[in-house]
């Protein structure tokens, strides 16, 4: 059946009654790393740095040690992560307790476009696909939304005038719509890979429109030309 409603009254109770003081935090770090990657001068040598280092090297921006700063901010971010997942989720360490969220949350940093308010959107989406594994029913309904979602995105392409995208598309929404139509639940193979299977399909759909920093993954070396 549908759970749009009955989600959203849950995360609105939960959102009142059950925030953890790490969650908080969070929430918190959220504009104040906006502000300080746009609105500060360390920030914008920060980013300068993964744009073009040997360009800010040359106005005198110390390229090494902006680079050890990211590297040491963003590796105890991810400590805080695994903190929440030890400490509040779980409430014990476990070997294979992260199960593959740090690649969600790297999907979450490129679907968000490397803002913080585009990161935090979508590791509400991904966040979202995993908490529906534990709602029973909620993943069979969900292929009724992508029937629909298919179909709605096949009139658009349709009038865009791409018939052969647009006919791939009405065949994949009405595989959708068969298979919840003909079925009462999915597999548990299948409610387990949800959350990644959606992570990879709202990539595949989102990392047109996105571009990473320029100089992301190329080596760098002070004093060198480019």
């Amino acid at each position: 059946g549908w759970f749009f409603v009955s989600d959203f009254a849950g995360i609105v109770g939960g959102f009142v009654t059950n925030l953890n003081y790490l969650t908080l935090l969070v929430l918190a770090l959220v504009p104040f790393t906006w502000w300080l990657l746009w609105k500060t001068t360390w920030g914008l040598r920060l980013r300068s740095v993964g744009e073009n280092p040997w360009a800010a090297e040359s106005l005198g921006v110390p390229v090494l040690r902006m680079k050890y700063w990211g590297v040491t901010i963003s590796g105890a971010l991810a400590g805080l992560g695994g903190t929440y997942l030890v400490v509040v989720s779980q409430g014990i360490y476990r070997e294979g307790s992260t199960a593959g969220r740090g690649f969600i949350g790297l999907a979450a940093l490129i679907f968000g476009n490397y803002n913080p308010f585009g990161i935090l959107a979508g590791s509400v989406v991904f966040g979202y696909s995993q908490a529906l594994s534990l709602r029973e029913g909620a993943v069979h309904a969900l292929l009724l939304l992508v029937a629909v979602g298919m179909a709605i995105l096949a009139v658009y392409t349709f009038y865009k005038k791409k018939r052969s995208t647009a006919a791939i598309q009405v065949a994949f929404a009405a595989g959708f719509f068969l298979w919840w139509a003909t079925s009462d639940v999915v597999a548990n193979q299948i409610v387990t890979a949800t959350p990644y299977v959606i992570t990879l399909l709202v990539l595949a759909m989102a990392t047109q429109r996105l571009r990473m920093p320029a100089a992301d993954g190329i080596p760098y070396r002070k004093g060198e030309t480019h």
